[in-house]
């Protein structure tokens, strides 16, 4: 999970411990939102995955002012998953990469079938892929 998380920091440009937790924050939102059976598989398969989901699935909810509570009102979404992360530090340009490495690495590690049909299911996700 390490190397994921170092990759993930590399990219994106931000520290270790902010990637770990927004990788998580992702792959949370993909597991609560993507069709079931394809997001299971893809988090399986990509090493700590399932660690990532049950530390910081969640994390980040609640808050945002009113923004936050309009998403939380209407669902969230992608919308709601951006402000999550926005709360946590990030900016758009580093959820946008972080959005795009996470695509990514659940490509090299679940196979791109796998990784299509979560993307298909979850409505203004395949901006990243």
């Amino acid at each position: 999970m390490s190397d994921i998380v170092t990759q993930v920091a590399d990219k994106v440009g931000i520290e270790h411990d902010k990637a770990e937790k927004a990788l998580g924050m992702m792959l949370g939102f993909l597991q609560r939102e993507a069709d079931d059976a394809p997001v299971a598989k893809m988090i399986e398969a990509i090493p700590g995955g399932p660690d990532l989901v049950a530390r910081f699935n969640g994390e980040g909810q609640g808050g945002g002012g009113l923004l936050g509570g309009l998403m939380s009102a209407i669902g969230g979404g992608i919308m709601g998953l951006g402000q999550q992360l926005m709360s946590q530090g990030l900016g758009m340009s580093e959820i946008s990469a972080l959005a795009k490495e996470t695509i990514a690495i659940a490509r090299q590690h679940a196979g791109d079938e796998v990784v299509d049909q979560v993307i298909a299911s979850v409505p203004g996700l395949s901006q990243f892929a």
